[in-house]
């Protein structure tokens, strides 16, 4: 099933999936789906199903070497990558991803990555997995949300497509507001308040705004956004903070000047 119009210029996903109904789903929704509505982006959504090779449209097999579960059969996902996005090999194919939790974690920089990337398709696993060869023959990438298990490769999917949608040119009405949020600089966001000023909560404790961001002082604004953004990432993310703080340029020391021997002050 296909989605939105693509242009000559429109990023390109399919998705290869069981569930072919559960897309768009919320992509269909506010800022993504009407980049989708534009033809901003263009979502085909492949029933893998329509590829299993008997009556009663199996698309999975017991393992060998015994096990629980079931894995999803090479010869029907080849069908069913080879009608979406070509043989291996094939021009203007673009990068085939397989939602895996053994995969590549998903961050910022990939995003940007598969932003750029005019073609990408997406295979949604279910069961206990997909056979190896298959992912092998089509030289699939293995990216993953984080550290956990779903029990399908649906809710991954629309995850990534959303954060990259956002990033393609027109999604987003103010550039500005995506160079600072979360991982752009290799932090985490600062903290955000608006109207009123004082607000009073449900205990009666009032709760002020920091009066820096009333000053109107641009650049005591922006350091201070700084600090709070070096300080969350600080306590909530060591390993990002690490990263940071081996990033950051060396301050260059002033070599202190050596007075002649025998002067005086």
């Amino acid at each position: 099933m296909n989605h939105g119009a693509a242009g000559p210029l429109a990023w390109t996903v399919k998705v290869l999936t069981l569930f072919p109904e559960m897309f768009p789903g919320p992509l269909g929704h506010s800022l993504a789906g009407k980049a989708l509505e534009n033809g901003v982006w263009s979502l085909e959504s492949v029933d893998i199903r329509d590829f299993a090779r008997d009556k009663h449209r199996s698309v999975d097999d017991a393992p060998f070497g015994g096990g629980a579960g079931m894995v999803m059969r090479p010869d029907v996902l080849d069908a069913a990558f080879t009608a979406a996005c070509g043989p291996p090999g094939s021009e203007g194919r673009g990068r085939v991803i397989y939602l895996s939790p053994r995969g590549r974690v998903l961050d910022q920089a990939l995003v940007k990555e598969l932003a750029a990337t005019p073609v990408v398709t997406l295979l949604c696993g279910r069961y206990e997995g997909v056979d190896e060869r298959v992912l092998e023959a089509h030289g699939v990438e293995e990216v993953s949300l984080g550290d956990f298990v779903l029990s399908g490769g649906e809710p991954a999917a629309l995850a990534l497509i959303d954060a990259v949608v956002r990033l393609l040119p027109g999604v987003m009405g103010n550039v500005a507001t995506a160079d600072d949020e979360s991982f752009e600089r290799g932090l985490l966001e600062y903290p955000h308040y608006t109207r009123p000023a004082v607000w009073c909560d449900g205990l009666g404790v009032e709760r002020s705004v920091p009066e820096v961001l009333l000053s109107g002082h641009h650049e005591k604004v922006r350091a201070w956004r700084l600090a709070e953004a070096e300080r969350i990432t600080r306590a909530r993310r060591p390993d990002l903070w690490s990263r940071y703080e081996s990033s950051r340029p060396v301050p260059e020391k002033r070599a202190r000047r050596r007075r002649p021997s025998g002067t005086t002050e």
